[in-house]
C-alpha cells in the first residue's frame, strides 16, 4: 500500500474548523491588544490624580510597548492561520514544505499553521 500524499477532504474540513476557531479567538485577542496600545478604552493616566500621574506614565509606556509587541506577534499568528486556510483550499495543507511528506495530525492539531514536520524542524531545515 502506498503512503498517503495528502489529507482527504474530510480531514481537511476537520482542520479548517480547528483553524477557523483559532482564527476567531486570535482576532479577538488582537483587538484587545490593539485597544490597549491605542487606548481606545479610555483607561489612561489622564483621568488620575496628578500625584500618581508621573509614576504611572513610565509603567503605561512600558505596558503599551509590550502590548504593541504582543499585537504584532498576534497579527503574524493570524496571517499564518489565514495562509493555512489557503493551503486547505489548494489541498496542500499538512504537507511538509521540505520533505513533501504528511505532517502528523497530532502536530497539526497542536500547531494548525505548521508547514514543517517535527523531523524537518529538528534537523534545522528552514
Amino acid at each position: 500500500m502506498s503512503e498517503k500524499t495528502r489529507y482527504s477532504d474530510e480531514e481537511l474540513e476537520e482542520f479548517r474548523i480547528i483553524i477557523l476557531e483559532k482564527l476567531e479567538k486570535a482576532k479577538r485577542d488582537y483587538e484587545q491588544l490593539r485597544a490597549g496600545v491605542t487606548n481606545s478604552e479610555g483607561n489612561d493616566v489622564s483621568d488620575t490624580s496628578p500625584t500618581f500621574k508621573v509614576l504611572e506614565e513610565g509603567a503605561t509606556t512600558l505596558s503599551k510597548e509590550e502590548s504593541g509587541r504582543l499585537a504584532q506577534r498576534q497579527m503574524k499568528f493570524i496571517q499564518n492561520l489565514q495562509k493555512a486556510l489557503v493551503r486547505i483550499e489548494n489541498k496542500t495543507y499538512g504537507i511538509c514544505r521540505e520533505t513533501g511528506k504528511l505532517i502528523p495530525k497530532e502536530r497539526l492539531r497542536a500547531v494548525p499553521h505548521a508547514t514543517l514536520s517535527i523531523e524537518a524542524k529538528e534537523s534545522g531545515i528552514k
